[in-house]
């Protein structure tokens, strides 16, 4: 697999106070990737040092095949793109204007692609108004495309919904996922609205007190909080028969209990496992959130089965 950021033992710290502690993530080439914390977690300390604004108090990391200790990575860094925090608008500048301005600062000298980057985050319409007219969300958008000047091939985004009302918060998911899949953009994100995340997120890191405590996929994640039921039965492989008699999915936990999931019919399924003599002796449901899993994550330590 191809990875666009890589970060080994990276640590960020503020005079004594340690904010990264060895983060190690490894972000897939086309991937959405959701970086999942509370405030103060660390998340936007992390994306200021993987885009130059800060340096890593020891560690490194590597931007598409370049360590940041080398020569190559300033050049390297503008095949990234970057909305952390407020997006820096010129607020007496139309879009067009603010956009143009960028070019000249990226040294692109034509101008031809700026109305098609409009287009992209439904501004072209907004003619000469200046951007300190406009909503939110038009920022926010405005500020995803001066983030998208230059066709990067990374775009990093912290808390790009915040603030936004629910109209505001759609029309950012379904310009970020065109972003994503007609341009082949890697997005590195982050969000305190989990839900609205996981509706984006192919691939995410957990991050608290400035550690990871969990990497997984948007797969992995799914059969983790899905609605099921965790059996605990007197004989597991008699009770998987079952299982693949009756056309349940399951999956057997290392501890020989056994996830069940999908709609279960408790009934049928204490009846069908009597006819194999097995005992069911508890049953313990699961319908998660991600929210509810976050929670959970960081109750235990950063332990989930």
């Amino acid at each position: 697999m191809e990875y666009v950021l890589e970060t080994s033992s990276l640590c960020k710290n503020y005079g004594k106070n340690r904010i990264l502690s060895n983060i190690d993530l490894k972000i897939p080439k086309g991937s959405i990737y959701g970086l999942v914390g509370k405030n103060g977690a660390g998340k936007t300390t992390l994306m200021r040092v993987v885009t130059g604004l800060q340096s890593p108090t020891s560690g490194t990391y590597t931007l598409s095949g370049v360590k940041n200790t080398d020569m190559k990575i300033t050049k390297v860094r503008r095949r990234m793109g970057a909305l952390v925090e407020t997006p820096g608008l010129y607020k007496n500048l139309s879009a067009y204007d603010n956009l143009k301005l960028q070019y000249i600062n990226l040294g692109l000298t034509s101008y031809d692609t700026i109305p098609e980057l409009l287009e992209l985050v439904s501004l072209k319409d907004t003619g000469k108004k200046h951007a300190g007219k406009f909503s939110l969300g038009m920022r926010q958008r405005l500020g995803v495309a001066l983030a998208m000047c230059g066709n990067p091939d990374i775009l990093v985004l912290d808390e790009p919904v915040n603030g936004l009302d629910p109209q505001g918060i759609i029309e950012m998911r379904e310009m970020l996922l065109k972003i994503n899949k007609e341009r082949s953009t890697t997005i590195l994100i982050s969000s305190h609205i989990l839900d609205e995340l996981s509706r984006l997120a192919t691939d995410y890191a957990f991050i608290d007190n400035g550690r990871i405590l969990q990497t997984l996929s948007a797969e992995d994640l799914l059969r983790k909080t899905t609605k099921a039921a965790r059996l605990i039965v007197s004989d597991t492989k008699a009770m998987c028969r079952v299982l693949d008699n009756t056309g349940f999915k399951y999956e057997v936990a290392s501890d020989g209990s056994i996830d069940v999931f999908g709609d279960i019919n408790i009934t049928r399924m204490v009846h069908e496992a009597d006819k194999e003599d097995v005992e069911i002796l508890k049953v313990i449901e699961n319908d998660e959130t991600l929210e509810a899993y976050f929670m959970n994550l960081v109750g235990n330590g950063g332990e989930q089965s």
